[in-house]
């Protein structure tokens, strides 16, 4: 089998060779390793591809520049690779990890993830890290011998970013580590991160692109208004999109670099042997304090600036009336859900609530599914006359 190169990567990081394995036994691959084979299937699953068409903060059809689920991830992934080669970890996972993060997430963003939690708050609940997982354990169907993709155990924690205690007791191992209170690997901690390096910043530069934000109210926060200096320093006279994005790609770089240096002193100081040793330590892969704080002012900034907008607030509460309307509708009335997604009613009581809360999750899963756009058509067919 083709493992990882023993040379490049630290003794802390995951080895293919060593991995927890997969739910379901599979023979080795054998021109690629473990965590590649992951990534392989999660590029060709149908989850991924219907990404193109989901929400990062502006709907699909609002604009064709802007940010989709999509292209986030695979920015997730870009930036996360090129920290794990700098820190000596497994590439292939930490793709493979960053380019499933978003899977299991809703049409149109946060605010349809809210609305379906809330429509789910009697069956459990609905949580996007818990879908991911849910959607490559059980409801990818590309496999003749088992449901879902059969991720490696590594891949797999990396995705379950967080999960409460409640839920991870019914997750079984992969749900442990919250009960016992440690750390998933290395890479896994760093998708993670990478994850809120580029939504920070590439929502700056959407927000820009959309005319919601401006240059004279980003250059409130000091950060932004360091890195736009050094752009002009080193570009005098330079403006409009070039001043962006030298401005941005800065940002972006500060980050990376002070991620990288924080987590190289905070592994040394720690020495782990291996994961094990990763895994009872405390979160290694972090931003310096000062960092932490530039990074926490931005993210309120964007928070009050841009996602609370009252444009970006209009096209939420339209998503999260058609989220409502579309569960309302299917729960109330299943046999207008497709075949596969109805469940079979039953007889006594017991029963009975146990179907509600199966018939519940089919809904979820079959509106987490949905893009935007996909979304947007079933509401106009379910409650528009001329759709019929």
């Amino acid at each position: 089998m083709n493992q990882d190169a023993p040379l490049h990567l630290a003794s802390y990081a995951a080895h293919s060779a060593t991995s927890h394995g997969r739910r379901h036994a599979e023979p080795a691959p054998g021109s690629r390793t473990e965590y590649q084979r992951d990534r392989d299937r999660i590029v060709h699953s149908t989850a991924f591809r219907r990404l193109e068409y989901k929400t990062q903060v502006f709907v699909n059809h609002e604009g064709d520049l802007f940010r989709t689920r999509l292209t986030h991830s695979i920015e997730v992934a870009q930036i996360a690779r090129s920290c794990a080669r700098n820190l000596r970890l497994n590439e292939d996972l930490v793709e493979a990890i960053s380019l499933a993060h978003d899977l299991g997430h809703t049409p149109f963003g946060h605010a349809g993830q809210d609305e379906l939690n809330s429509c789910m708050k009697d069956f459990g609940g609905f949580e996007h890290n818990l879908q991911s997982l849910r959607v490559v354990d059980d409801l990818e169907q590309h496999y003749g011998a088992f449901d879902g993709l059969n991720l490696t155990f590594e891949t797999r924690e990396g995705i379950l970013k967080h999960c409460s205690l409640h839920n991870a007791r019914q997750l079984g191992t992969i749900g442990q580590r919250f009960i016992d209170k440690k750390q998933p690997s290395l890479e896994a901690q760093l998708a993670n991160l990478a994850d809120e390096i580029a939504y920070n910043n590439h929502d700056i530069d959407d927000g820009l692109r959309s005319g919601l934000l401006s240059i004279p109210q980003l250059n409130e926060v000091d950060f932004f208004a360091r890195h736009q200096r050094e752009a002009e320093t080193a570009y005098p006279g330079i403006s409009g999109r070039r001043a962006i994005n030298e401005t941005v790609r800065r940002m972006i770089n500060t980050l990376i670099v002070d991620l990288i240096n924080t987590s190289q002193a905070n592994i040394a100081a720690v020495n782990p042997r291996d994961i094990d040793d990763v895994r009872n330590a405390a979160p290694l892969i972090a931003f310096s304090e000062t960092m932490h704080e530039e990074a926490a002012v931005l993210k309120r900034f964007l928070r009050q600036n841009l996602y609370r907008h009252y444009q970006v607030n209009r096209m939420t509460s339209k998503a999260r009336r058609i989220i409502a309307e579309l569960f309302n509708a299917f729960f109330q009335q299943p046999t207008l859900l497709p075949p596969d997604y109805q469940v079979k009613s039953v007889g006594n009581e017991t029963e009975q609530s146990d179907y509600l809360r199966h018939q519940a999750r089919q809904v979820a899963d079959y509106i987490a599914g949905m893009t935007d756009r996909y979304a947007m058509r079933e509401h106009r067919r379910l409650f528009m006359v001329e759709e019929l």
